[in-house]
């Protein structure tokens, strides 16, 4: 994200369908606008579908509107969001998160070109700021919303919100969500840290105590793949990819970056091509790693659905 705000509020994200429909009852109204300190909303994270957008693009004129696009199915979205959520809570009413369910909102999904989630763009003075696209780490997410905070001021909007009137400096603990299980938070505080070899211990631990725990089987699976990603050069690996189709390594490191950044169809599709290309007494590492990225998007997600289905068609 530009810190010129001119380049940055010409984000091509075309919101113009969205603008003028009728409106339903507001997650939250500003009193004022042009940054005057005086909105209220029901909390700092609203939950935001076509019919209210409207209403969020109002509140933006008061205070920068962070839109988190996600999905039930979407594993680096379940990575991101609470991230994105203690970020903004902690900021004390200067951000409020509006989260979009994309399954739920086609049309909210359309005006923001959502083409993989997680997608994560701001609104500012009703105009949009694109800032990333996939999981991103929270220091990351840090410089990119105090670079938002700067882009608004520079834009006259520089106001904050309180939640249902209290005062903005103390809302966030209005917000704070029930306290981890012991193991999960040690696993959150290693993958902060960038610790992820200590976090698969705490999950495979959490595990062997309860191995019906999904939440930590999820987990143990998304800190792996950021286990993996974390040392890759992305432009070298792709490079190295592109350079020899056959490479497995080279093949699944790609495909571990799609998956990170939310581009699971085209893992898939690397990773499918792969099989069908190697010698049959070849394929089983392929096919160990497309079960492993399938658990990870979730079982019950389409795109998953259609991969197995290709997978058995070239097993058979």
């Amino acid at each position: 994200m530009s810190n010129a705000p001119g380049a940055v509020m010409r984000g091509a994200v075309d919101l113009s369908a969205l603008r003028n429909r009728p409106e339903a009852p507001a997650p939250g109204a500003p009193a004022s606008a042009g940054g005057a300190p005086a909105a209220s909303v029901p909390s700092l994270v609203l939950d935001v579908t076509d019919a209210t957008f409207g209403q969020v693009l109002e509140l933006s004129r008061t205070v920068p509107v962070v839109v988190d696009l996600w999905a039930e199915w979407c594993g680096p979205c379940k990575q991101l969001s609470p991230i994105l959520e203690k970020v903004v809570l902690e900021l004390g009413g200067r951000l409020v998160l509006a989260k979009v369910d994309v399954d739920a909102n086609p049309q909210l999904a359309q005006g923001f070109r959502a083409q993989s989630i997680p997608m994560v763009v701001a609104l500012v003075g009703g105009q949009p700021v694109p800032l990333f696209t996939g999981a991103v780490p929270e220091q990351q997410v840090r410089e990119v919303f105090a670079q938002l905070l700067q882009v608004a001021a520079q834009n006259g909007v520089t106001g904050t919100v309180a939640v249902d009137g209290s005062d903005p400096a103390t809302a966030e603990t209005d917000d704070v969500e029930p306290a981890l299980p012991p193991l999960h938070a040690e696993a959150y505080d290693a993958i902060e840290a960038g610790d992820y070899a200590r976090a698969v211990s705490a999950y495979e631990r959490a595990l062997a105590e309860n191995p019906r725990d999904e939440d930590a089987r999820a987990g143990l699976g998304q800190v792996r793949l950021l286990a993996r990603v974390q040392a890759l050069d992305p432009q070298s690996a792709r490079a190295a990819a592109a350079a020899d189709p056959r490479d497995m390594d080279a093949q699944f490191a790609v495909a571990d970056l799609d998956i990170a950044g939310g581009h699971v169809e085209d893992a898939f599709v690397r990773l499918l091509d792969l099989f069908a290309d190697l010698p049959t007494d070849a394929r089983g590492p392929v096919k160990d790693r497309l079960l492993e990225l399938f658990a990870l998007v979730g079982d019950a997600d389409p795109r998953v659905l259609a991969a197995r289905r290709s997978l058995a068609s070239l097993l058979f």
